[in-house]
């Protein structure tokens, strides 16, 4: 429903709309008339004789309005209606209409009230006023305004209830226009002062509309303020997200001589679960106690639960559940949601059953929470029995948010399939339902579904929320698709929500700063009319994962300027800039701000963000010594170091790293092993490699990672252990051409050519193709034993069957072997085939040239190779050589006089 304000034009509408519903009643009345004269005829008959024998109408009519104010107070609308027909009988119905009116409002039957005010034009305040009130109360606020628009047409003036019913329904749909002019016309009357229940129903209208220094400033000019409206001026500033404002109100209703009441306290508890405050929930806790309310007061008892599980003290919420007199369905839900949102999902669940074996019924939130709990576990299964209780209730009828807590239990569980068929079965979805799928299907990588709901979502008639967006921006970013995160930019400047909202800016700049559109990010990033910390590091992360590392400073510096203070991902992302730009005098300054900030002490993220900075800046030392004094340590800032000493060849202290790692108590990830691993290759150290390959396999990970794989391999192949190597490779469950490669360079190297030619044979008949890595190797092995038409026929297959451009590496070993086999011809001939020449492809012709004293192929290599570089000395030593060995001693003088003036020149 748009919360818009209602002009005077938009009421006469359903004025008008209500007036014409009228006429088309009497027009259905005016069908049967003779039938209805005859019926009046026959009640004029009857009703002397039913005077006769009944007591005196009066005192009949008092009896049945008493009765129907019974039926008001009960909301018991079965016997209302029965207590109406009887009237009818009688023929008091309308002498009893207001009461008739107003036990229909109170029992929620707004047709039979509305139909009785058009019936019998009532005039009474008290009925109008019934209605009015009933509507605000179920929620329909356009209806209780409307209503209120009548009243007045009618001629009836309002009184202090009706300006209070009417000013909560303008509170409901945040219509702080009409609010404002109720507050004159009510001003005018001099009501607000002399009515306590009005004075807090402005002071409550103003708050749940945001305009918080009225509420206030209305409370302050009242002659003398109540409890009720102080509990008003809190409750506002604690919904409005103001805790600290609702706490100093708090203080201010003290000092003024008002002792908080239960319902005072609820209020603020809630303020100090939000704000975490539990010192001063703490304190209020006491005072509780000190009055004895808890043990009469449920909703005071839940919020205290509440309050200390939100605050982290889930062992004393919990006994406080234990210790309240009396349990309900919403105190195990307040601690049920604790455990879950401490992670302690088991003990969720436990709390869940206990609650049960108490007889207690779950309510829409309870199960809520522990769907959320299945989830968060994976436990697909206590999650299904969940579904099932749910369904049996019939709750899914009436609850979309339990129905988005049921989808989302399933996707949370991997379930999506499922979790997308129950989702198209909900009987009804709302943005906030559609949203909750979106993101799940983000958060498994399905971005592409992703975008397929909100095509969807957009079909159902439901419109995009800030929230909506922000989901598919980063869908959007996730998968590179810029083309569609523009169209959602585009419609985002037609609703002209980024002026507004700074998370929504945010979002577009890291969805183009993801698609590597940096510019585009950056000119945003300036056109937004305020920036946060969050705008700026959606920029420098982009500039990080691009590599624009000096536009990651020079953000960074810019932020400075703007007064704006970085956080630990601004940090991690200049830390990593400086790592690669070897910028450690920036980097240790931004060492110091972290220090200041103190943002080492809980973040593993950040310290080894540091610890990365100085491996890649070379400084292992300080490395070492910042991740030795890092509070929290884990697998990934022992990593970085083990990483950095295997990169600098210092081998024994990673190893030794990899020991102190693992005596902490911290289990070593693919990473780790792979750094190690190669480690123990440089060390040549294979009876530690086979201690790695031992926890590898236990830990069931070989069938999962073929990066790990690859590097026990090349550790076994590199430490000599080439049986172990192929053992190995043919024990795991995926291969790729990657570890084919290690197997097959790893058997050249060592000088197996002929294993190396069985792997690539094996390979093939895999269904593996061969890359240019893999043709290397072969060409190199047939290269060593001197296989000159297999070399031909394997670089011939590589261009025309695999597709692979040769690089300088494949026409280099061809041109040296056939230099080597004397087919110096052939070796020019794949020197002119290729794209261009290079001086050192021309002298290893040249060295093929000088063994076999070729004077004519010499001096076409020399030329070529001058023309690339004549300051290649190499070029004119092997062509003086040449000359030399066929006795031209003459021009290898000269050649060499050639070398000596060009290097002088140089």
């Amino acid at each position: 429903m748009a919360s818009v304000c209602y002009s005077s034009s938009t009421l006469g509408c359903k004025e008008n709309l209500y007036q014409s519903d009228q006429k088309d009643a009497v027009r259905l009345r005016n069908r049967s008339v003779t039938e209805e004269l005859n019926q009046r005829e026959l009640a004029a008959r009857e009703l002397p004789e039913r005077h006769a024998r009944s007591p005196p109408r009066k005192n009949e009519v008092a009896a049945f309005v008493g009765r129907l104010k019974s039926c008001s107070r009960s909301k018991d609308l079965h016997k209302g209606i029965e207590i109406h027909n009887d009237l009818s009988r009688n023929g008091l119905d309308k002498e009893c209409s207001d009461a008739l009116i107003t036990m229909y409002a109170k029992c929620g039957d707004f047709q039979r009230a509305k139909d009785l005010l058009d019936k019998y034009k009532s005039k009474d305040v008290f009925s109008w006023t019934a209605l009015i009130s009933a509507y605000a109360r179920h929620g329909h606020n356009e209806e209780a305004l409307v209503c209120f628009e009548r009243m007045k047409h009618e001629g009836l003036f309002p009184d202090a209830v009706t300006y209070a019913c009417t000013l909560r329904a303008c509170g409901n749909m945040r219509m702080i226009d009409l609010g404002e002019q109720i507050h004159d016309e009510i001003t005018r009357q001099g009501l607000v002062g002399n009515d306590a229940v009005l004075a807090t129903a402005l002071v409550d209208m103003y708050a749940k509309c945001g305009a918080l220094t009225k509420a206030e400033h209305v409370l302050d000019g009242l002659p003398s303020r109540g409890l009720t409206t102080w509990n008003a001026l809190i409750k506002g500033y604690a919904e409005q997200g103001q805790g600290a404002k609702a706490l100093d109100a708090f203080e201010r209703m003290r000092c003024e001589g008002f002792s908080p009441s239960e319902a005072t306290f609820t209020i603020v508890l809630k303020v100090c679960a939000a704000m975490k405050a539990m010192k001063r929930g703490q304190q209020i806790h006491q005072e509780v106690i000190k009055h004895g309310w808890i043990t009469r007061d449920v909703m005071l008892g839940t919020a205290l639960v509440d309050m200390y599980a939100k605050g982290g003290d889930i062992k004393k919420a919990h006994q406080l559940v234990v210790d309240l007199p009396t349990r309900d369905a919403i105190c195990w839900s307040a601690l049920i949601a604790g455990y879950t949102q401490q992670g302690q999902c088991e003990q969720a669940l436990t709390c869940f059953e206990e609650m049960q074996s108490e007889g207690l019924s779950p309510n829409a939130v309870t199960f809520t929470c522990v769907l959320n709990a299945c989830g968060y576990i994976g436990d697909v299964q206590k999650g299904e029995q969940i579904h099932d209780e749910i369904t049996r209730r019939g709750l899914l009828e009436e609850n979309i948010m339990l129905g988005t807590a049921i989808v989302d239990m399933y996707a949370n569980c991997g379930a999506l399939t499922k979790a997308r068929r129950l989702f198209d079965e909900l009987p009804s979805r709302n943005v906030v339902s559609w949203n909750s799928l979106i993101a799940k299907y983000i958060q498994h990588g399905e971005c592409e579904l992703a975008l397929n709901c909100f095509e969807q979502m957009q079909g159902e008639g439901l419109h995009p929320d800030a929230v909506t967006f922000m989901s598919i921006l980063k869908a959007c970013g996730t998968i590179g698709d810029i083309d569609k995160g523009e169209q959602i930019h585009d419609e985002i400047k037609r609703l002209s929500l980024l002026r507004h909202d700074l998370l929504l800016g945010s979002a577009v700049i890291d969805m183009y700063a993801k698609c590597g559109a940096l510019k585009r990010a950056r000119g945003l990033l300036e056109e937004l009319p305020c920036r946060d910390g969050v705008s700026w590091n959606s920029l420098i992360t982009g500039y990080a994962q691009f590599g624009h590392n000096e536009e990651v400073l020079n953000c960074y510096q810019q932020m400075q300027c703007e007064g704006l203070c970085a956080d630990k991902v601004t940090f991690i992302s200049i830390l990593k800039a400086c790592g690669n730009l070897n910028a450690v005098c920036h980097g240790e300054r931004i060492h110091d701000e972290i220090l200041r900030q103190d943002l080492l002490r809980h973040d593993s993220v950040l310290g080894s963000a540091l610890v990365d900075m100085y491996v890649k800046c070379g400084d292992l030392a300080k490395a070492e010594q910042v991740l030795n004094e890092l509070p929290v340590r884990n697998a990934v800032s022992w990593s970085s170091l083990i990483v950095g000493y295997t990169q600098y060849g210092l081998c024994e202290q990673a190893w030794h790293c990899y020991e102190r790692m693992q005596a902490e108590g911290l289990s070593p990830d693919a990473v780790t092993y792979t750094s190690i691993l190669k480690a123990c290759s440089s060390m040549g150290a294979v009876i530690k490699g086979e201690h790695i390959h031992n926890e590898v396999r236990k830990q069931g990970w070989l069938g999962n990672d073929i990066i790990l794989g690859t590097a026990l391999v090349d550790m076994y192949i590199k430490c000599g252990a080439l049986a172990k190597a192929q053992a190995l490779l043919e024990e795991l469950p995926h291969l790729d051409v990657v570890l084919w490669n290690t197997l097959i360079t790893g058997y050249v190297q060592q000088g197996e050519i002929e294993h190396a030619f069985n792997c690539f044979e094996q390979m093939q008949k895999g269904g593996f193709c061969p890359d240019a890595v893999t043709l290397s190797a072969v060409l190199s092995g047939c290269s060593h034993l001197g296989r000159v038409e297999d070399a031909y026929k394997h670089f011939i297959e590589m261009i025309t069957q695999y597709g692979i451009k040769p690089d300088l590496e494949h026409y280099t070993c061809m041109v040296d072997l056939l230099g080597r086999a004397g087919h110096l011809d052939k070796a020019v001939r794949v020197i002119q085939e290729m794209p261009s020449s290079d001086c050192s492809i021309l002298c290893a012709l040249l060295s093929a040239c000088r063994t076999w004293k070729d004077i004519n192929v010499g001096r076409w290599a020399f030329q070529q190779a001058v023309e690339i570089d004549r300051n290649d000395g190499a070029a004119y030593i092997l062509m003086a050589d040449i000359y030399a060995a066929v006795g031209l001693q003459e021009e290898a003088a000269t050649v060499e006089a050639m070398r000596r003036e060009n290097l002088a020149w140089k």
